[in-house]
This record gives structure tokens, sequence and C-alpha cells, in this order.
């Protein structure tokens, strides 16, 4: 008699209870602008409150977690800085791309940026900046809404109305007066950027400040884009025209490069 064949699909193995929260407290602390007490912690993550600070005294010990003696306050601590730079070092689209930026830089002389989709946001993994008094400071490391970026747009632009439906929250968050936050404007808007090759926003998440993306399209689904911040003092249409013919330049010589390299 031959056995049975169980045909059902592989479960999804379970969470490591310890694992799973050491990850969220530490994401919990990275969103905040401050450090935050145990007692907030408590109230925000609803463990056990004695192994919460159990966790918090073991992630400080190994410098995952910075203390406040005084205020008795938790922060991030310089270890996940040390690993966040390890995943920049080691990403080969970061290293192809860096040559390339400083490239766009010296050409137009405005701060060139790298980012990645990672849910309904994008995540800066690279900058170059300008070097003008008046310049866009470094963003490396920290998150967006895409629909409020021309680097967001970019990369929601490659994909299907529904796709971008599934990816961005019921509500757009509004960043400054002039960010859109109407779902079938935001659709209007992506179909033309699709169509045009290139995004662009102005003042949608910065005052004072212009924006152009192009997408980075050496793999599908498209999840890296390269942007270039302008102030708008100094953004009239020729340097306009200027800053588009180098991001779209760029974006054809690193996707060739990282499709040589099977990226």
């Amino acid at each position: 008699m031959s056995e049975a064949v169980d045909n059902t699909a592989p479960t999804r193995p379970a969470a490591v209870k310890s694992a799973d929260r050491t990850v969220e407290l530490l994401e919990v602390m990275s969103r905040s602008e401050r450090q935050l007490t145990l007692t907030e912690l408590h109230k925000e993550l609803s463990y056990p409150k004695s192994s919460l600070y159990m966790l918090l005294q073991t992630l400080v010990s190994r410098g995952w977690v910075e203390v406040d003696p005084q205020r008795g306050s938790y922060g991030i601590g310089v270890r996940a800085l040390l690993v966040g730079t390890s995943y920049l070092d080691h990403d080969p689209v970061v290293r192809t791309a860096i040559r390339v930026m400083e490239q766009v830089r010296q050409q137009i002389n405005e701060t060139v940026h790298l980012a990645r989709l990672d849910g309904a946001d994008v995540v800066y993994l690279a900058s170059r900046e300008s070097e003008h008094h008046l310049r866009v400071v470094s963003r490396v490391g920290r998150r967006l809404p895409a629909h409020a970026t021309s680097l967001g747009k970019a990369l929601l632009a490659e994909r299907s109305r529904s796709e971008v439906d599934a990816v961005l929250p019921e509500r757009l968050e509004a960043l400054t007066p002039n960010t859109v936050t109407d779902r079938a404007e935001l659709h209007a808007q992506l179909a033309r950027f699709h169509a045009e090759g290139y995004a662009h926003e102005r003042e949608e998440n910065t005052p004072g400040l212009g924006c152009f993306a192009v997408a980075l399209p050496y793999r599908n689904p498209v999840i890296d884009a390269m942007s270039c911040s302008v102030p708008l003092g100094r953004l009239d249409a020729d340097h306009e025209r200027q800053v588009v013919s180098a991001l779209l330049a760029a974006a054809r010589t690193i996707t060739e490069v990282l499709r040589q390299f099977g990226r």
C-alpha cells in the first residue's frame, strides 16, 4: 500500500517571540524623535513590564540601545548605526550608483539622492550634496511617504493603479499644503509621469524645494530611484531641463551596469 502524499503547502514558521519583540522594540525607538521611558515603551508595545525591562538591559549591554540614567529613557544605540552602514556598504546598487551620482552632482551642482521603496515609503540610501551655500542636506537613513516625494512618485508610476492602491495607505498624509493627498489626482499625476519618463514635485514634502526623479529599471518590479533636489530660488526652465537630462542619462548608465552583473 502506497503512502499518502501530503500536497498541502508548507506552513510559515512561527516567529520566535524574543526575536520578534526585539525587532519590534527597535523599530518603535527608531520611529521616535526622542528617547522613550520604560512606561512609554510599555504603553506602546504592551509587553510585560518586567520582560521589557530585561530586554532593554540586554540591548543596552550590547550597544543596540542607549539609556539616559537621569531620565530613565531609552533610544537607539550606535550598534544599530553600524549595522545600517554595513547594509549600505554591501549593497551593489548603492556602490554602483554612488559613482554616477557624483558625476551628476559635479555636472549640475545640486544635491542628488538614491532611495528605495519600502512599503508605502521611500528610504534614502545615499546622497551627494551640492556645493551651493543654499542646499539640501543628506537624508540617508530617513524615510518619507512615497506619494509626497518625486522618488516615490517615479517608482509608483512604474506600477499599475491596483498595485499603487495596494501599497499606499487609505489616507494619504499631507506633509505640506502642496502635498497631493487626493487619490484620483495622484493617479492622474502618476500616469503623466509614466508617459514623461520622470517624476517631479514642488514643495510637496519640503517648503521652498523642487525635486525631479527617475526610476532605475534594472529589475522588475522597480524598487530604486534617483533624484535631484533644487531650491526654487534657482529653479528656472533651463536648469530644469539640465537636471532632467542629467538624471535620465545617469539612470541609463546605472541600469546598464547593474544588468551586466545580473542585478
